[in-house]
């Protein structure tokens, strides 16, 4: 790619400001001469177009960054289908050809200058230049470097997708392992199960501890104080406007979440034959406490008995369908069942940036893969429907959390009992009649995600603060603040590397607790606009298009043409807050 005009328009603005501060040299004197006999001065040069040269070097970088990021994107996916060791080296590889292309210096300084110059620039190519600066922010670092965390980065993703842990003498996957803790009531066995899906932290930990100094190597190198502040800027979001929403947060969830915590301790308790002062992180069901039990009063597995994995899969494509979301093509490029060496969790992924959307799952017939499948497919559906003649770097959703907050918008309705009679075929009295008690273990999860985000955002800022301090000790520090749970006694193990969001997707994890946040907002606002006289949960949405209508318009097509703070503003009618995330758990 050329940038040839932009340094022409440059040095032209450079010699005309040389010429008029230091006057014409000795040399370019000449005698006096008639005034007839005097050459016509020449006309003075053009102004710089930098419309132009924005367009020119725009043309050049988004061509380069089509082709690479699909060649990572396709790369990638072959990968988290096979898990062989040589799919993810290519899939590394391809990773740092795209991180080079950003690492350009050259082009980097190009676009700061043209940056300086936005003021004569169109408003969507400024916001996709924007846009690219912090892409190549990220990345002026040394190719060894970034091959470094690269590789680094690729080898603890390959251990996660390919690690099976050994419990009993025999190799189990995870969904293997949490069926298994679901449904035993023994503390001593649960406790083998639950140690056993933190196997994988053991082989993980060191290597993590490692990869985040090299990441914060990267990070001051570009004058950030480290890797958590880089990212948490490159998001666009302020580091202190962002703790301190999640410190609002901690304080209105506080006395709810100990409420409902003592309310589920009592009924753990009693299923498990405990006192609630003796249980256990792995008295949870869920390993990170993420998510709540099944509630006492009410499994929502109870709507899926006798159904298969498909079903899971077409009650999704018939929700769609009706709100005027059409997902067909979407399902079918996507890749939905279990089988050896694949990635155990879930994922959408672009390839272009147009049609070619897909989603990886690993589908059962239960209420968490309905509530998966609705999920991933409002992010599918996000990417696909943003506007087409956008700048290729502004096809993408205005922020990481606006997509995930769409994604759980859909996703929370696979717990609404309207939702499960229409779609999953649920028996309309006996969803009415537990309906109070969904609406509460909705609550429960709301709850406790929300607190177990804090444990993410705080832990993995320590984590980047300072790789060398006792990990293993502040996890359980901000687990038992945060979580209300005890540490398992004398137990030394890096339990939280576990978790895999650390590797695939570093400081992220605060945007799915604001995607909360802004799907409360979200829930608000379409309830107002489409007239709704009920909660957004309860409301019948067969034949309801006009729900697809309105979140192409206000949400998916504008993509990332405006950062997200004026994003919200314009999408909500209101800055995004904690209020309407609050008011659902009353």
């Amino acid at each position: 790619m050329s940038s040839k005009p932009l340094l022409c328009g440059l040095a032209l603005l450079l010699a005309t400001a040389l010429v008029a501060a230091c006057g014409p040299t000795k040399e370019a004197s000449v005698p006096d001469q008639p005034v007839e006999s005097q050459p016509k001065p020449a006309e003075a040069p053009p102004p710089p177009d930098y419309a132009a040269e924005a367009q020119v070097f725009l043309d050049g970088y988004l061509a380069d960054l089509a082709r690479l990021e699909k060649a990572a994107v396709l790369a990638a996916w072959t990968a988290s289908n096979s898990g062989k060791k040589e799919d993810f080296d290519a899939a590394a590889a391809a990773e740092l050809e795209l991180k080079k292309l950003h690492s350009n210096q050259a082009q980097f300084q190009v676009l700061n200058a043209l940056l300086e110059k936005r003021d004569a620039i169109p408003p969507e190519r400024a916001r996709a230049l924007e846009v690219a600066a912090l892409a190549f922010r990220a990345n002026q670092l040394p190719e060894e470097l970034l091959t470094r965390m690269v590789n680094a980065q690729a080898e603890i993703t390959q251990l996660f997708n390919t690690y099976r842990a050994e419990l009993d003498g025999k190799k189990l996957s995870n969904n293997d392992l949490l069926a298994l803790l679901e449904k035993e009531k023994k503390s001593a066995k649960r406790q083998r199960i639950w140690e056993a899906l933190k196997q994988v932290g053991a082989q993980v930990g060191p290597k993590l501890v490692a990869l985040a100094k090299v990441r914060n190597e990267a990070a001051r190198s570009l004058g950030f104080s480290d890797f958590w502040d880089m990212q948490v800027r490159l998001q666009e979001h302020d580091p202190e406007r962002l703790l301190k929403l999640f410190a609002e947060l901690e304080q209105l969830t506080d006395q709810p979440f100990r409420d409902m915590k003592a309310t589920l301790d009592q009924e753990i308790g009693k299923r498990l034959k405990l006192k609630p002062a003796e249980l256990m992180p792995w008295h949870y069901d869920n390993p990170f406490f993420q998510a709540p039990p099944p509630s006492a009063a009410v499994d929502l597995n109870v709507f899926f008995k006798g159904k298969k994995k498909e079903d899971v899969v077409e009650q999704a494509r018939r929700f769609y369908a009706e709100i005027g979301l059409p997902a067909d093509d979407l399902i079918a490029r996507s890749d939905f069942y279990e089988r050896e060496g694949k990635d155990q969790h879930a994922f959408c992924t672009s390839v272009d940036r147009a049609d070619d959307v897909r989603m990886l799952l690993n589908v059962k017939p239960t209420a968490d893969w309905q509530e998966t499948m609705l999920h991933e497919t409002g992010h599918a559906l996000y990417a696909r429907l943003i506007r087409r003649d956008l700048p290729f770097n502004l096809r993408d959703s205005a922020h990481i959390f606006t997509t995930e907050a769409v994604a759980m918008l859909f996703g929370a309705l696979g717990s609404s009992p309207v939702w499960l009679v229409d779609f999953a075929g649920a028996n309309p009295k006996q969803a009415t009649k537990l309906g109070p008690a969904i609406q509460e273990q909705r609550r429960r999860e709301q709850l406790i995600f929300a607190r177990w985000a804090m444990v993410m955002l705080h832990f993995e800022r320590a984590l980047y603060q300072n790789p060398e301090q006792d990990l293993d000790s502040l996890w359980y520090d901000l687990v038992e603040r945060l979580q209300l749970l005890k540490r398992p006694a004398g137990r030394k193990a890096p339990d939280w590397a576990a978790k895999p969001h650390f590797t695939i997707a570093p400081v992220y994890y605060h945007n799915y607790q604001l995607g909360e946040l802004f799907a409360a907002q979200l829930r608000a606002s379409l309830a107002r606009d489409l007239g709704l006289g009920q909660p957004f949960g309860a409301t019948s949405w067969k034949g309801r298009a006009d729900l697809g209508k309105l979140l192409t318009e206000k949400v998916f097509a504008p993509g990332m043409l405006q950062a997200w703070p004026a994003f919200v503003q314009a999408a909500t009618g209101a800055e995004l807050s904690a209020a309407a995330f609050a008011a659902e758990l009353k």
